[in-house]
């Protein structure tokens, strides 16, 4: 079966479940990523840098809200 076509029935979860998911989980990870970049930048003295990655880890935050509200709601 090609992965274009999974609906569920290989995971047990809809695709567009799935992918929710999915979105959630990335962009913790990528919250808690920016954190460590954002350190980096500011050891290395870069106050610019770790600004970037500070505003990188406000938008993943707010993309994992959105998603956990999303998942929340579909799940009640």
């Amino acid at each position: 079966m090609a992965l274009d076509q999974e609906t569920g029935q290989v995971t047990g979860t809809r695709d567009k479940d799935y992918n929710l998911i999915w979105f959630a989980e990335a962009s913790l990870s990528n919250a808690l990523r920016m954190e460590v970049y954002s350190q980096d930048a500011e050891r290395a003295g870069d106050s610019e840098l770790a600004e970037f990655f500070r505003r990188a880890q406000g938008e993943s935050r707010k993309g994992a809200e959105q998603a956990k509200k999303l998942l929340a709601a579909r799940l009640s």
